[in-house]
């Protein structure tokens, strides 16, 4: 029903399964992991109405599991990257698995999915910087070239009182470029390619 996916490994697509609606993967030497992709291999959909909770679990100093909710997986968002590298450090979250005895090792993190109603999922709160930007990096450069143009020109900005008059120069009202600058965003936003046609 799932699968797994750390760069430079070979694909993981048999979960343990730790109860009926539970699933687990292993991720040894998870201190070298930076992202991880969850995915659904579209044998199994879930079932009308449920999706599935991804959490990460590191074991803490104790070689306790500490568990942290990554985010989501649905019919509709089949799959998810995750950045887990810097979550190691902190806290816990609720989460499922805490009555399992699920058999780890030390060195071992583990991937939990757990199959819950999409209602249920909608009022978990993932771990802050687990989600990786789905924006592309050139919607990135995008936005801080905007960003930057105009803040540069903004800081040229006079009142009219404080003008001088100079025949060879023109002046842009700053509202104009203010004005460009929102509708870029707006149409960056609807389609970062419209810039194409």
């Amino acid at each position: 029903m799932f699968g797994c996916l750390v760069a430079g490994r070979l694909v993981q697509t048999a979960a343990q399964q730790v109860a009926e609606d539970k699933f687990v993967f292993d991720l040894p030497d998870y201190e070298s992991i930076n992202h991880v992709v969850v995915f659904m291999l579209g044998t199994i959909p879930f079932p009308e109405g449920m999706g599935g909770s991804v959490y990460f679990s590191y074991p803490d100093s104790n070689g306790m599991p500490v568990w942290q909710l990554l985010g989501f997986v649905t019919n509709g968002k089949p799959s998810a990257i995750f950045k887990i590298s810097g979550l190691k450090s902190g806290e816990g979250s609720r989460h499922p698995f805490g009555a399992m005895n699920i058999v780890r090792t030390p060195s071992v993190a583990q991937i939990g999915i757990s199959v819950e109603l999409l209602d249920s999922l909608a009022q978990q709160t993932p771990v802050g910087n687990a989600a990786v930007s789905s924006v592309d990096s050139f919607t990135q450069f995008t936005q801080k070239m905007l960003d930057n143009f105009y803040n540069f020109a903004s800081s040229f900005a006079v009142s009219q009182a404080q003008m001088t008059p100079s025949p060879s120069e023109m002046f842009i009202p700053a509202n104009v470029v203010l004005k460009w600058y929102e509708n870029f965003q707006r149409r960056l936003a609807q389609n970062p390619l419209f810039w194409k046609t």
